[in-house]
């Protein structure tokens, strides 16, 4: 009888580990479908700011590329988490807006070098390794895709950013 109970724990717990190793999965899909669509969200907003407190014209241009990119990405990011079950933020994280605020304060004469080093370089970094660990470990085929098919363009923005960064001499 001892055998049999042992058994039937074993059984029953790996089942259990299986189930958990399953619903992790989903999860760390979900997880990254959220970060994503938080990063975009965010990515917007700092642009619309550009757009507005820029004084570089090729920075202004940038920031639009940005809106229009992000924008067109995260209407595709919200129809494949709905066909997921999945909720997405309407808006950046708590860091995300405090780096918001970070960009809008000091200087106006500053603004054009904080954007383009907190949301062209440092975020797109982020971005891209966010986006390169989906594509290659999400689990669920569509989501894999997606981070697939967005990551080139997303490392192109991040050369884009790089190139607007003034020369270290």
């Amino acid at each position: 009888m001892k055998l049999t109970t042992r058994l039937s724990t074993l059984l029953i717990l790996g089942a259990l580990g299986s189930f958990a190793a399953t619903a992790a999965h989903a999860r760390s899909d979900a997880a990254f479908m959220k970060e994503a669509a938080q990063a975009g969200n965010a990515e917007v907003e700092a642009s619309k700011l550009a757009q507005t407190k820029a004084q570089r014209a090729d920075v202004k241009t940038f920031a639009q590329t940005m809106i229009d990119d992000h924008t067109k990405v995260g209407e595709e990011l919200k129809a494949l988490a709905a066909s997921k079950k999945v909720d997405l933020p309407t808006g950046p994280s708590v860091m995300q807006k405090g780096e918001l605020k970070m960009i809008d304060a000091g200087a106006d004469a500053k603004f054009d070098e904080r954007y383009v080093k907190a949301f062209g370089v440092k975020a797109h970094e982020d971005t891209v390794k966010l986006f390169e660990q989906a594509a290659k470990e999400a689990k669920d085929a569509d989501v894999k895709a997606f981070a697939q098919k967005t990551l080139p363009g997303l490392q192109h923005h991040l050369e884009m950013a790089r190139a607007l960064q003034p020369a270290k001499p």
